[in-house]
């Protein structure tokens, strides 16, 4: 899949790793920039366990423990996850379905209190998810021509050579104006982004701290989003992933949510 979204399998699916061959680097635009991003390899599949902790401006951490899967099956990636603790939301799971056509991503939550699963509509995307720093919106699918996509400047962040690439949507009702990515220039990984509001304000950054070569496969293993007008912040650390593990494509569905791992 080619996007620069979160999805609940990965967040590395919001700035990762690709390589597109046959563009020089002195050649770049910000549009073939981000491609390289997009057209990352992840494998056919991957399941891992995702330590999530959200933080508030006291200081205070809330802990979530859960196993997510994700499988690539060529024209639509299905992600699912299921809350494993604490138990205010242990056995809740969360399933997107990402396409690589301009058909929307499909979503639904599940929530144990309830018994019944939901479809997330259109106009829930920007809710943020689970009391996280991240919205429906940002577990799902950005196409690559939603956006305009300009190159601004190069510039080291951390002692890394980056690209700067701004993106806007084209979409004036769309929750984000404008982000910005700064992308490593020796391997196309993305460092950092930002994303701003409807009014061009700064609305959150994220920030990746750790990632891994898992079987040939770059892996964004431990990473944070920051909102800075909330001053909350929400930590994903990855463990225990495992890549083309051979899953059955029968796992995703509203089923298996109900019923849990």
């Amino acid at each position: 899949m080619k996007n620069l979204q979160i999805t609940t399998a990965l967040i590395a699916m919001i700035i990762a790793i690709g390589f597109t061959p046959g563009v020089t680097g002195q050649s770049l635009t910000g549009k073939q920039i981000i491609e390289k991003v997009y057209n990352r390899p992840a494998g056919d599949d991957q399941t891992s366990d995702l330590t999530m902790t959200l933080i508030n401006k006291s200081g205070a951490q809330r802990v979530r423990v859960i196993k997510q899967f994700t499988k690539d099956l060529g024209d639509v990636e299905k992600s699912i996850m299921f809350f494993v603790s604490p138990a205010d939301v242990k056995n809740t799971s969360f399933m997107s379905w990402t396409y690589d056509s301009d058909q929307n991503d499909d979503q639904w939550i599940y929530l144990p209190a309830l018994k019944k699963t939901k479809r997330i509509s259109s106009d829930s995307k920007s809710d943020y998810f689970m009391g996280s720093d991240f919205t429906y919106d940002d577990l799902g699918d950005r196409k690559l021509e939603d956006d305009t996509h300009k190159l601004l400047r190069e510039e080291t962040l951390d002692g890394k050579e980056c690209y700067v690439v701004e993106s806007v949507s084209k979409d004036e009702d769309y929750m984000y104006f404008k982000t910005l990515v700064w992308v490593d220039k020796s391997n196309f990984i993305g460092v950092q982004k930002e994303f701003y509001d409807e009014d061009e304000d700064l609305l959150k950054i994220l920030t990746i701290k750790e990632v891994e070569e898992i079987s040939g496969i770059w892996v964004i293993t431990n990473s944070e989003m920051k909102n800075v007008q909330k001053t909350h912040r929400t930590t994903m650390v990855l463990s225990n992933v495992q890549i083309n593990t051979g899953m059955s494509a029968s796992k995703f569905t509203e089923r298996i949510m109900m019923r849990g791992m």
